[in-house]
């Protein structure tokens, strides 16, 4: 019988947002926001571990009572400026827990799923290591210009149907795999060889402004009384 591999799902939170004050606590439908993340990910079998890392003892206290089974560690001082690259974050989180692969999320992705996350999962394992590494991405088929003016995706000479442009993926920070391998390589979630995996746009809302909160809320919502 063959041991699945150990699977670290690891979620970043800092206590101070810039341009959402308290964002990751903040109530979203009656509840803090990375509750939704933390339920989901719990609910994901093949994740051995859940690891929270955050400089908020608000958080540090709440997680402990709400969620005693994920791992909460004390993020360093020398790391809890926003300026820090999340990858220098992960590579100290990723010291702290052995596992054969690492899934990095966040808490302002209250409406990712269950089945998205199990099914990015299998994806990659099945694929590994022909592709070394995943990463969520959102399709876009729509007329880009870059800051130049100069089309990204069309020819503004042969006026396609949007539906029919090629599409343009964009990287949505919803979910990444990976090895401390190669974040230690690289100083990069994504290797030489990442598997694009695909998420549908209202899924993958990332919460970053005031207006995401207000449009993911409104999702969450309608996806309740839809489904």
């Amino acid at each position: 019988m063959i041991t699945p591999p150990t699977i670290t799902a690891l979620v970043p939170m800092r206590h101070q947002s810039e341009r959402v004050p308290g964002k990751n606590y903040r109530l979203f439908n009656g509840q803090p926001l990375y509750h939704y993340i933390l339920t989901t990910l719990s609910q994901c079998d093949p994740i051995t571990t859940i690891l929270v890392d955050t400089d908020s003892p608000l958080l540090q206290a709440d997680i402990a009572a709400a969620f005693p089974h994920v791992q909460v560690i004390d993020r360093p001082a020398h790391l809890r400026a926003g300026t820090i690259p999340m990858n220098d974050v992960l590579l100290h989180d990723t010291a702290q827990v052995a596992s054969d692969f690492y899934l990095q999320t966040h808490a302002t992705n209250p409406l990712l799923k269950v089945d998205t996350i199990k099914r990015a999962i299998a994806q990659f394992l099945e694929a590994y290591p022909i592709y070394d590494s995943l990463f969520g991405v959102t399709r876009w088929q729509t007329r880009l210009w870059d800051q130049l003016t100069l089309p990204v995706n069309h020819n503004p000479a042969i006026l396609l149907r949007t539906q029919d442009l090629p599409p343009v993926m964009e990287e949505n920070s919803n979910l990444y795999l990976f090895t401390r391998d190669i974040l230690l390589r690289k100083h990069n979630r994504i290797g030489e060889r990442p598997l694009m995996f695909e998420i549908d746009r209202l899924e993958a809302w990332d919460i970053d402004e005031e207006i995401d909160f207000a449009v993911a809320e409104f999702l969450y919502r309608y996806r309740q009384t839809n489904t």
